[in-house]
């Protein structure tokens, strides 16, 4: 009797052992899975604030500024969602939404800064991936709902005629370049260039580009022409020369 006893007490002591284990790794399953989850969306909530911390490096409109702010607070509110009991993140969402109610008031009708030429070609290919980056952020947010067809359409707009503005801002400079190094046929090449890529297009910054690309064209076709008529008599001297003094032939 006591061993029957002491049996079926190991027997019920073996399972609430292997029950327990199994709630423990289930509990440990789902904060692995909690982790894994909120390490992903701090990821995006970093990359985010990575594109909001260039503001100071190209011009922002309200629009894209409410935009990834409001990316940040949708992860955000995810993120509580998952942790209930975290404070610090209903504090930041809390923060956050005073933070875009700021940017609607303070930012109408104006950008976060100035255009900025880039000071080299490196720096212009990095200002180029910068719009490439925040076009396809404003993309995936309409695509998600949370960006208006129209709000959409039009800082799309804004953001592909910026890195037109970069790309013709950066051949302009490299024109610049080349004719202080007296390099006018790269200077005449490089406006061409440029001129085949604003001549499709009819905004006001290209339609201006135009014009002073085709000024700039002149200007280097005739400095061109002018070395090549100040350096064709020399070369008809030259040829005289070598002529006069070249080896008489026995006939």
């Amino acid at each position: 009797m006591n061993i029957a006893l002491i049996v079926g007490l190991c027997i019920i002591l073996l399972a609430l052992i292997v029950g327990f284990n199994i709630m423990a790794q289930q509990k440990q399953r789902i904060e692995t899975s909690k982790r894994q989850e909120m390490s992903k969306y701090i990821t995006v909530i970093d990359a985010t604030e990575e594109l909001l911390g260039n503001a100071n490096n190209l011009p922002y409109s309200a629009t894209l500024l409410i935009c990834l702010n409001q990316k940040i607070l949708d992860t955000l509110k995810t993120m509580s969602e998952i942790d209930k009991d975290d404070k610090a993140i209903s504090q930041r969402i809390s923060a956050l939404q005073s933070q875009i109610q700021q940017i609607r008031q303070a930012y109408q009708n104006q950008e976060s800064t100035s255009f900025r030429v880039p000071n080299s070609d490196r720096e212009a290919i990095s200002m180029l991936k910068l719009v490439k980056r925040l076009r396809a952020v404003i993309k995936a947010e309409h695509t998600k709902g949370r960006l208006t067809t129209q709000a959409f359409v039009g800082e799309n707009a804004r953001l592909e005629q910026m890195q037109m503005k970069i790309n013709i801002e950066n051949v302009l400079k490299r024109v610049d370049d080349a004719k202080i190094k007296n390099q006018l046929g790269t200077a005449q090449q490089l406006v061409k260039k440029a001129l085949d890529v604003v001549s499709t297009k009819n905004d006001p910054y290209c339609n201006a580009a135009k014009e002073n690309l085709n000024a700039m064209l002149n200007e280097i076709t005739g400095s061109l022409n002018k070395s090549y008529n100040d350096a064709k008599p020399k070369v008809e001297e030259n040829k005289e020369l070598d002529e006069l003094f070249a080896p008489k032939k026995k006939w």
